[in-house]
């Protein structure tokens, strides 16, 4: 018998091997939990149970530049506020902060400060391939929250915040920019009904729900002067038949619901008493106790008898 058979066998005897190995176990699970970071488990759209997601995020595209339109990125990288600011910054919770104090609005651009005189066709408007101008906070806290690599529950913590719209309005362009388009709807999809209000458009005027937001954001790619990533065609027609779907369950459930109002109305019309309408008598005499008497039983339905 060897050294570890040895060892096996007195725990064994002394019954304390079965809580050598649960410690060993344990010590395994720390490692990992070390190693890979916490982990959330997830189920496919039909319940199926797939696994778990990791808290590090995919960053799709370009792991450089964030699928940024070029001269926004380039305005980014040579603002004042980006470069003397935010380059030094390292905690997320500073970041978030700084959303808080500093952005106004979604817009790539400062209110009146692109420069379009003589800019047509392509190189203008929408297109976001003009002359720049000073580039907006928000956009630079966006990069820089790229750039920092935020984790998965960092930005949950974004989409739910209570502190600012324009916090949970940033969480939903870094998902357009940087998640797989085939996880689009699993991180949009929760917040189409959401009637929460959000001005996206610097200086104001253009109000929406984030239910409207994050349409826009899957269905459209012009973005105030700037475009989002393309989706590739097949991601999008399965996020079109899952619209539909959706619309199509929504209409079957509010047809459900005036069905229950219209039977529950039912139910309350057939427990109203009818009317009973008063004799002749009791009309012209509805003081006297003489034509009451006389006629007992409409007379106890009028009042009662005195």
């Amino acid at each position: 018998m060897d050294t570890v058979q040895a060892i096996i066998q007195q725990q064994i005897e002394a019954g304390t091997f079965l809580q050598s190995v649960q410690q060993g176990q344990q010590h395994v699970q720390q490692a990992d939990a070390v190693n890979y970071g916490e982990e959330e488990e997830y189920e496919d759209e039909e319940g199926t149970y797939k696994g778990k997601r990791s808290n590090t995020l995919p960053i799709w595209g370009n792991q450089v530049t964030m699928n940024l339109n070029t001269l926004v990125l380039e305005n980014i990288r040579e603002s004042y506020y980006y470069k003397n600011n935010l380059v030094e910054i390292d905690s997320f919770q500073t970041l978030v902060e700084q959303i808080f104090y500093q952005v106004k609005h979604l817009e790539p651009w400062e209110k009146g400060t692109r420069r379009l005189q003589g800019m047509t066709g392509m190189c203008g408007g929408v297109r976001g391939v003009g002359a720049g101008g000073v580039v907006s906070s928000a956009y630079c806290l966006l990069y820089r929250l790229f750039n920092l690599r935020i984790t998965r529950k960092q930005l949950i913590s974004m989409l739910n915040s209570r502190q600012s719209v324009y916090i949970r309005g940033i969480g939903f362009m870094y998902i357009r920019y940087t998640q797989p388009p085939a996880d689009l709807w699993y991180w949009l999809e929760p917040y189409l009904d959401d009637d929460s209000e959000i001005d996206p458009r610097s200086g104001g005027g253009d109000l929406m729900s984030f239910g409207q937001m994050v349409r826009l954001m899957i269905n459209k790619l012009d973005w105030y002067g700037t475009l989002f990533p393309r989706i590739p065609v097949p991601i999008q027609k399965e996020i079109d038949e899952k619209f539909a779907e959706r619309k199509k369950q929504q209409l079957m459930e509010e047809e459900e619901w005036q069905e229950g109002e219209g039977l529950e109305k039912e139910d309350e019309e057939a427990k109203v008493l009818p009317k009973v309408s008063k004799c002749k008598h009791h009309l012209r005499h509805h003081h006297c106790r003489k034509h009451r008497k006389n006629c007992p039983a409409k007379a106890k339905r009028w009042g009662g008898v005195e």
